[in-house]
């Protein structure tokens, strides 16, 4: 039923195990290499077409710079912070009050509320394009940073009850019983009780709703017009014009993008783990 350790495979599985890994992990970062290969060239080698092949000259810093000399790339820095920090903060303290509810609470109604929030998740949201622009367009959220917090955090807010519900009902409910019998109020038991046993889990719901809002490219586009609310995944279009292709710096601007979700797992790779796995072993 399992699948076998490598170490209990045979000597010439594990010798084509060892060569197989390294080349994987090579095609699958083949990708990101040529990104960064690109974002160092001289624009004259993309028009003569050495894409693939050894950069005439390496315009490292030269590239780098100019992403923010020819572009508002600190307005889009900001304005994801401005749109990824609230979106998180709201999605998981939203996740944590309803997981709590849903899990602790006996009442009718839990099973079916608990369903629309895991159906929600499983909307295609591209059918959901027109009715959200036309929606953010009649309550004035059209093209503005609050808009887009607001329906990302309305998005992510149903993955987010399920992931903190299931962590939540995982926990023993003597202990929500014992702190009701010692007279401890319903918010003084979910926050001295129940959040700091489950902080590994909300650490690691945190940092897959950054990553997830962060790197979005669809809403910021269908809900951003203006240059003064694009995060930086919408912003780096602005460095392509119609009669210019600048696709050294789209690939610098790309990889400048993708630094602090990377950040952001490695600085809390230790809750994150420990989060995915809480409650695998009893």
């Amino acid at each position: 039923m399992f699948p076998v350790p490598i170490h209990k495979r045979s000597s010439n599985f594990q010798r084509f195990y060892k060569v197989l890994v390294p080349v994987s992990l090579m095609v699958w970062l083949l990708p990101l290499l040529a990104i960064f290969m690109t974002s160092i060239r001289p624009i004259a080698d993309i028009n003569t077409g050495n894409v693939f092949g050894w950069p005439s000259s390496f315009d490292f810093f030269a590239n780098y710079l100019a992403v923010f000399e020819r572009s508002e790339a600190p307005t889009y820095f900001l304005n994801s912070i401005k749109i990824t920090v609230p979106t998180v903060i709201l999605s998981v303290s939203l996740a944590c009050l309803a997981g709590y509810a849903l899990s602790i609470y006996r009442f009718k109604a839990a099973i079916p509320l608990f369903f629309i929030f895991v159906a929600g998740n499983f909307v295609p949201f591209q059918i959901l394009m027109v009715p959200v622009r036309d929606l953010s367009v009649s309550v004035g959220l059209y093209d503005t940073v609050t808009g887009l917090v607001l329906f990302h955090a309305a998005f992510q807010t149903g993955f987010c009850t399920l992931f903190m519900r299931n962590f939540i009902k995982a926990l023993p409910y003597d202990l929500i019983e014992s702190a009701r019998i010692e007279g401890v109020g319903e918010f003084k038991i979910f926050w001295y009780v129940v959040l700091p046993l489950v902080r590994p889990a909300i650490a690691a719901l945190s940092v897959l709703v950054f990553t997830f809002v962060w790197n979005d490219f669809f809403w910021a586009t269908v809900l951003t017009q203006g240059e003064a609310s694009k995060p930086i995944t919408a912003g780096v279009r602005a460095l392509n014009g119609q009669f210019i292709q600048q696709w050294h710096l789209v690939s610098a601007a790309s990889l400048m993008a993708a630094i602090p979700p990377v950040v952001m797992f490695f600085a809390m790779q230790k809750h994150f783990i420990a989060g995915l796995t809480l409650g695998a072993v009893k």
